[in-house]
Parts: C-alpha cells; structure tokens; sequence
C-alpha cells in the first residue's frame, strides 16, 4: 500500500480523532493507548490535544509532536469509505 496523506480531520472527545485521508476514506483513529507515553503524554495538559493540525500529510501538535501516517492508516477504523 502506498502511503496517504491526512487532508483534513475532526478532534473528538476521549482522545480521538476523525481523519480524511486523501483517497476521501474516513478512518477513526483512537490516541488513547498512546497517551501514556513520551511525547504523546504531554498532549493531556489543558487543550493540548485540540491544538492539533496538518503538516506534510499527517497530524502535528506543538513542541514538534507528530504521530507517522502510516500509523494513523494502520491503527485506525473506516468509518466512512468512498467508492470510486
């Protein structure tokens, strides 16, 4: 499988979020199991989580924490997918 970028996505609530991949499949994908762990712990303090955004095809957050796209592809489940 090739590698997809996030074109956009939704924070939801418990650490989740609601990704587009550039195929237009929506995939969810769950932080939780990774918010225990360096980097991704310091996302718990006050709004961090929310501050998240896309840079070069994959979700970042500030203090240069990132998660792989292959891993938000890999990790999460359809929710919606697009035939074409």
């Amino acid at each position: 499988m090739s590698l997809l970028d996030v074109v956009d996505f939704q924070v939801t609530d418990e650490y989740q979020l609601l990704l587009t991949f550039e195929n237009q499949e929506k995939r969810l994908f769950d932080m939780r199991p990774f918010m225990e762990t360096p980097p991704w712990n310091r996302l718990k303090h006050g709004d961090m989580f929310r501050k998240a955004h896309i840079q070069q095809g994959t979700i970042v957050w500030p203090g240069q924490i990132d998660i792989d796209p292959e891993t938000l592809y890999e990790l999460s489940t359809v929710t919606e997918k697009t035939v074409c």
